[in-house]
């Protein structure tokens, strides 16, 4: 019988790889938290409406069909989220967040699902650090947290990190434009492919970002939605430089940045880092200030990103950033079984209660001190404890510094004192 395997595009995390999981979400916190957000989390299972409503059906995972939805009645439909924002807006208006003092920052960490083809960092599975700001439409919003993911990811070591940036409009001037650029590809129709055509039908802006061949030349010369905003958006692009600039920030201006989900108005951006091969994006946002009122909420504006963090480790990983070392215990308790096995269980939880971390030698049977000793050596802990017959009459434990030093006898009533004294616990 063949063994069962992982379902195709999700990840088992080893504890080598959670490393990068431990130290990105660390500091993610860490950072959020310095710029004045606050945590909230939201239910992996939402209504399909939310989605649909919210996000639109021509976002990606509509159109392709990558969500993953259970039907539990003729009325009822849920889904695993496939993002976060929709859920954030919810999450928002249901429990009265409007009503507080405006804007509201938060900031979330967890799994997001998509029935997607898997590749490098992206898993059927996979899981993000998600910020939004709501409530505020101020260019400064869009800045915030903007400079919150950049730094986020500079304080990991990432290198060469810089902003894609663009400006996608509003209802009142994208539609003039949408029109303009369906009218171009209209006229070289023939040189579109097929996946291309498509997309015209659906949302002719997702053709801009395309990858098909040849595309880039044909793209060059069509209309730029820069040259067709109205004086509202173009007032608020022109502020998000201005203190881009202000902070001297390297950004690109990119006409073909649209990303690949409905809501999107006015700011779009995507974090590009250096030297990690041809997916260069880390991860995106921008403004999505249409949200509340497609899912029956007042009009409320709103600005975050999504942040994977599988994609942040392999950037790591690419450009050799190591993350900090797993920590190993600090003591290792040896025996030599019966009684003193029995002592050396009492001593384990007596020290993980003082805050002590606590590696315990197991052993059905007797076990040789040498070879508890060479185990003790491969986890790498910096004392070990020994205790024996002599010992437990004596009522002390033997300690042995497994790097210099010399082992010495050390009464139990003093162990805990000790060891707080001689290194961070």
């Amino acid at each position: 019988m063949a063994a069962i395997q992982r379902v195709t595009g999700m990840q088992d995390v080893l504890p080598d790889e959670r490393r990068y999981w431990d130290a990105i979400v660390s500091l993610a916190t860490d950072v959020a938290r310095r710029y004045g957000f606050d945590r909230l989390d939201v239910p992996v299972i939402e209504y399909t409406d939310l989605f649909e409503r919210g996000v639109g059906t021509a976002s990606d995972f509509f159109v392709q069909k990558e969500m993953y939805s259970i039907q539990e009645d003729e009325e009822t439909s849920i889904t695993l989220r496939p993002e976060f924002t929709a859920g954030v807006v919810r999450a928002y208006l249901e429990n009265g967040l409007m009503n507080e003092t405006q804007p509201v920052k938060v900031f979330t960490f967890g799994p997001i699902f998509r029935r997607e083809r898997p590749q490098a960092g992206r898993y059927r599975q996979h899981s993000q650090f998600n910020c939004e700001i709501l409530g505020e439409i101020d260019p400064a919003a869009d800045v915030e947290v903007m400079m919150l993911g950049r730094r986020y990811l500079q304080e990991l070591g990432l290198r060469g990190v810089s902003f894609q940036l663009n400006s996608t409009g509003c209802p009142q001037c994208k539609p003039a434009y949408v029109q303009k650029l369906t009218d171009y590809l209209n006229a070289h129709l023939d040189q579109l492919a097929e996946v291309d055509k498509e997309r015209m039908r659906r949302n002719p802006l997702r053709v801009l970002d395309s990858k098909e061949p040849g595309m880039d030349g044909l793209l060059a010369e069509a209309p730029h939605i820069a040259d067709h905003l109205c004086e509202d958006c173009e007032e608020h692009f022109a502020q998000l430089r201005r203190l881009l600039d202000a902070l001297a920030v390297p950004y690109t201006i990119n006409f073909r940045l649209v990303r690949g989900i409905d809501y999107y108005v006015k700011t779009v951006f995507e974090v590009w880092a250096e030297g990690i091969g041809a997916q260069a994006a880390i991860f995106g946002g921008g403004r999505y200030d249409g949200v509340a009122e497609a899912i029956g909420g007042p009009s409320t504006p709103g600005v975050g990103f999504g942040s994977g963090i599988e994609r942040v480790a392999l950037a790591l990983q690419e450009q050799g950033v190591e993350p900090p070392p797993l920590s190993p215990s600090l003591v290792m308790i040896t025996h030599f079984g019966g009684e003193t096995k029995v002592e050396a269980v009492k001593l384990a939880e007596a020290l993980r209660g003082e805050g002590i971390s606590t590696w315990l030698a197991f052993a059905r049977d007797r076990r040789s001190m040498k070879s508890q000793m060479r185990e003790a050596d491969k986890r790498q802990v910096k004392y070990t404890l020994i205790l024996g017959e002599n010992e437990l009459a004596n009522n002390e434990v033997a300690v042995r510094p497994m790097g210099e030093g010399k082992q010495q006898m050390v009464p139990q009533a003093e162990l805990v004192a000790w060891l707080h004294a001689r290194t961070e616990v």
